[in-house]
């Protein structure tokens, strides 16, 4: 497995190493020991799995608050989506920036999102499925959301009229929000 550090401290692609031959092909979609020898300390706790029908959904962006925050180990398991990691630690040198890549059935690559980030993807195909391990478990109390095209961010999404939810839709600005994280260098 090839773990690439991005413009952003602790976000990480992870790209499987492919072994294949006539009958198809394997990889190791996780390796705890891996990520350790990357810095990567995660005890996941939870699996989850999202179906999208049409191209264009946009889901996002998306955060637990302290102290149910989530690191998130994302992957797309059918078609394709840009994915999308906001820094939201107040103090990190690379506060509100933000990184999107392409994550595909066919490409296998996998984004690491520590605690602190906001999440959210669109999707560029139809019938799209992802499938991502959280270290922390759902808590509905602490859910939030930061609204998809907040002026302060600018992501780039690479779509004009996406489909939403009304919870995404109805998201505050992050100017707005109650995000509480705090970059500690460690």
């Amino acid at each position: 497995m090839k773990i690439t550090l991005t413009k952003i401290k602790d976000l990480f692609i992870i790209e499987p190493i492919l072994f294949g031959d006539n009958r198809g092909w394997f990889f190791e979609s996780y390796s705890k020991l891996k990520l350790s020898e990357h810095g990567i300390e995660c005890d996941f706790v939870q699996d989850n799995h999202s179906f999208s029908a049409l191209k264009g959904t946009l889901r996002g962006l998306h955060f637990q608050l302290n102290p149910k925050a989530q690191a998130k180990l994302v992957r797309c398991t059918r078609g394709s989506i840009l994915d999308v990691a906001v820094d939201l630690r107040k103090g990190s040198p690379t506060y509100k920036q933000w990184v999107a890549i392409e994550l595909s059935a066919d490409n296998k690559k996998q984004l690491f999102i520590p605690k602190g980030f906001a999440h959210g993807f669109v999707t560029l195909t139809d019938n799209v499925e992802v499938q991502y391990k959280t270290d922390e478990y759902y808590a509905p109390e602490y859910d939030r959301s930061i609204a998809y095209n907040d002026e302060e961010l600018n992501v780039q999404w690479g779509i004009d009229n996406p489909i939403l939810s009304n919870k995404d839709r109805n998201a505050p600005s992050l100017k707005d929000s109650d995000v509480n994280f705090i970059y500690q260098e460690v």
